[in-house]
């Protein structure tokens, strides 16, 4: 992707704000690859199998940790923190900088309607250097 080309070419603003919101509150799918799962599992102190029968699920063939049925939040979601925060899977680690939250301004307007560190009064300008280092 051509920095020149993408409407965001001036950085954007963003900073976590810890408030968990990006863990709950929508269905979804927080994927996982195989390297993860053991990554986390490891963390976790349980084998595979152990892991797999409590945390994950799989949907058309790969899988996602599940979620709250009635919060649709991550299950490893404690409070407003993330209980395998170091060995979060890769999908969490690059939020908000997710292709379908850059598409547009109107996409990144979206994704801010539920994550208040997007366009945070307070948060840097992050360069796009940095956005696609992350992506």
């Amino acid at each position: 992707m051509e920095q020149a080309e993408v409407w965001y070419k001036n950085g954007l603003r963003f900073h976590c704000t810890g408030c968990g919101k990006c863990c709950t509150g929508q269905p979804g799918f927080a994927w996982v690859s195989l390297d993860e799962i053991v990554a986390i599992a490891e963390y976790l102190g349980l084998t595979i199998d152990q892991f797999a029968k409590k945390h994950l699920r799989e949907v058309n063939g790969r899988y996602a940790l599940k979620e709250h049925v009635e919060t649709y939040a991550c299950t490893f979601l404690d409070g407003k923190a993330c209980r395998i925060y170091p060995v979060r899977p890769k999908q969490c680690k690059t939020f908000p900088w997710w292709k379908e939250n850059l598409k547009t301004k109107e996409d990144w307007e979206e994704a801010a309607r539920y994550c208040e560190g997007i366009n945070h009064p307070e948060a840097p300008l992050i360069p796009i250097s940095e956005i696609h280092e992350t992506m």
